[in-house]
C-alpha cells in the first residue's frame, strides 16, 4: 500500500467535502484500494450517492461525531480553519492533509505518475493524454478536472503502474505532488487573489519543475517563453513541443477544414513521425494535441494507437461543446475565463462559417475580473457582438470595487460593441430578437453561463 498511510497505520480515511469533483476521485481510489472511507458534506448530490453505493459512509452537514474511528482526515481548500470536523480532529490529534497532499502521496503508490500543469488546457491536454494510455491499454488510474465521458466522470481507477492527474498551480497546490513525469503547456498571469505578481507565479513553477526526478522527464511547450526559460531550472530530461520553433516535436503544415478542425505533420527527430488530425477546433488544440504525443510517445505509446484516439477524441464537457442549433444558430459553450482563453476559443469560432459571431461571456471572480480587466478589453477580437452578464463571484464576497458595467466599458473603449444584460432570461429574449440565421452564440466563462445557452437550444 501508500508508504505514508503504512506509516501511520492508517485503515480509516474520513474527507472533509467529499462531493466535491477533486475530493470524491480521491475517495474512490482510496476505497478500490482497500480503505475504509467516509466523507462529509452540506448536500447530498449524484456523486455523494455514488460514493454510498461504492461503500463510502456519507454525512450531510459537518459535525465532529462524523469523524469517530478516523485515521486520517483529508479536507477540500473550501473548507475553513473552524469546521468542526477540523477542530475535533487537531483536538484528538488525528494527522489531517489537504486535498494535494494527498494527491502526492497516492502518485507513490504508482511506478509512473504523470502531472499535466500550466495556466490554460489542462483539462483538454490531460483528457488526450489519458485516453491514449487507455487506448493503447496502459490501465491508467486517471484524475481530471473535468467531466469525460469515455471514463463516465472525472476519474478512472486503474492499475498500479501509471497514474495521470491534472496538476494547479493554484495557491502552489502542485509543489505536493511528486510526479515522474510533468508536463508544463504554459504560463500566464492568473490566479492573482494568492499570487502576488508575474514572478511569483513564474518562481511558483520552476519549483515544480525542480521536483521531476533525474530520470524522469518534463515536457515543455517550447512557443511559450516563459516556459522555455525554464529549461535552466530543472535537472532531468527535458522533452520540448512547438509549431513556431524548432522542437524534439514539432507541427508543420497546418491545415484547418471547413469545421475548423486541424490537420498536421509532425516531425520528430527530423523526419515526419505521422500526420494527425483532430475533431476539435483551433491552434491552442494543437498544442494541447502535441502535448498529448510528445508525452505518450516518450512513454513508449505506439505511434499509431496516438494518431488513432487523436482523431477520436471529442473534447470533454464545456471545452468547445457545440450544445445544438436554434433557428439556424449554432449555440456553443466553453469554459474559457482568462483573457488568453478567451482569445484562442474566438480565434477557433473564426475558423467556422459563419454570418456574425454572438458572446456571452460571464466573468468569473472579482479578483479575476479586476486586476486583468485591460487584458479582458482587449481579448475580444473576433466578436461581432458581445454580451457580459454578472460576475460569478465562486470562492470570492462582493466588495464593490469592480462591475461587469467596468469590463463593459472597457470593452468598448476598444472599439467593440458591449452590452450588460444581467439575467440570463434577458440575454435570451435579447438574442431571440437580434440574432439571424447563420450567426454563432458563444457562452463563456467558469460559472454557470451554460445555462443560457441550454436555454436557446430549449427553445
Amino acid at each position: 500500500m501508500l508508504d505514508f498511510l503504512n506509516k501511520k497505520k492508517v485503515n480509516k480515511v474520513h474527507l472533509v467535502g467529499i462531493g466535491g469533483i477533486a475530493m470524491s476521485a480521491l475517495a474512490e481510489i482510496l476505497l478500490d484500494k482497500g480503505y475504509s472511507v467516509s466523507g462529509s458534506d452540506i448536500r447530498a448530490s449524484h456523486i455523494t450517492t455514488r460514493l454510498s453505493n461504492y461503500g463510502a459512509k456519507i454525512y450531510i452537514g459537518h459535525h465532529q461525531d462524523n469523524i469517530a474511528d478516523a485515521d486520517i482526515i483529508v479536507y477540500t481548500s473550501a473548507a475553513s480553519s473552524d469546521n468542526p470536523e477540523l477542530v475535533e480532529a487537531n483536538k484528538l490529534g488525528i494527522p489531517t492533509l489537504d486535498r494535494a497532499e494527498m494527491t502526492g502521496e497516492l502518485m507513490l503508490a504508482y511506478k509512473t505518475s504523470v502531472a499535466i500543469s500550466g495556466a490554460h488546457g489542462k483539462t483538454t491536454a490531460t483528457s488526450m493524454i489519458s485516453l491514449i494510455f487507455e487506448h493503447a491499454e496502459f490501465n491508467p488510474t486517471i484524475l481530471v478536472g473535468g467531466e469525460l465521458n469515455e471514463i463516465g466522470g472525472n476519474v478512472k481507477v486503474g492499475g498500479n503502474e501509471l497514474m495521470i492527474t491534472e496538476a494547479c498551480e493554484y495557491k502552489e497546490n502542485f509543489l505536493k505532488f511528486h510526479p515522474n513525469v510533468a508536463v508544463i503547456l504554459n504560463i500566464d498571469e492568473d490566479h492573482l487573489d494568492y499570487f502576488k505578481d508575474f514572478e511569483h507565479i513564474f518562481s511558483t513553477f520552476s519549483k515544480f519543475a525542480k521536483i521531476i526526478p533525474k530520470k524522469g522527464y518534463l515536457i515543455l511547450n517550447n512557443d511559450d517563453y516563459d516556459v522555455r526559460k525554464l529549461i535552466s531550472h530543472a535537472n532531468c530530461n527535458i522533452i520540448t513541443y512547438g509549431i513556431n520553433l524548432e522542437s524534439d516535436f514539432q507541427a508543420k503544415n497546418i491545415t484547418f477544414n471547413e469545421s475548423g478542425y486541424p490537420s498536421f505533420d509532425v516531425i520528430f527527430k527530423e523526419e515526419v513521425l505521422e500526420r494527425f488530425t483532430l475533431d476539435i477546433p483551433g491552434q491552442h488544440n494543437i498544442y494541447n494535441a502535441l502535448a498529448s504525443i510528445a508525452t505518450t510517445y516518450t512513454l513508449k505509446v505506439p505511434v499509431e494507437k496516438i494518431k488513432e484516439k487523436l482523431s477520436q477524441f471529442k473534447g470533454t464537457h464545456r471545452r468547445f461543446d457545440i450544445l445544438g442549433q436554434w433557428q439556424d444558430i449554432k449555440v456553443i459553450d466553453d469554459y474559457a475565463h482568462h483573457p488568453t482563453e478567451i482569445k484562442a476559443t474566438l480565434d477557433a469560432v473564426q475558423k467556422i462559417p459563419n454570418n456574425r459571431v454572438w458572446c456571452v461571456f460571464q466573468p468569473h471572480t472579482y479578483t479575476r475580473t479586476k486586476t486583468l480587466l485591460l487584458d479582458f478589453g482587449k481579448s475580444f477580437h473576433g466578436a461581432d457582438n458581445i454580451i457580459i452578464t454578472d460576475i460569478y463571484a465562486a470562492r470570492e464576497k462582493d466588495t464593490g470595487e469592480i462591475h461587469s458595467k467596468d469590463l463593459v466599458k472597457q470593452i468598448n473603449k476598444e472599439g467593440h460593441n458591449a452590452i450588460y444584460i444581467p439575467s440570463f432570461e434577458g440575454i435570451v429574449k435579447h438574442l431571440k430578437n437580434h440574432a439571424s440565421p447563420m450567426d454563432i452564440v458563444l457562452t463563456m466563462g467558469a460559472g454557470d453561463i451554460y445555462e443560457v445557452g441550454n436555454m436557446l437550444v430549449e427553445k
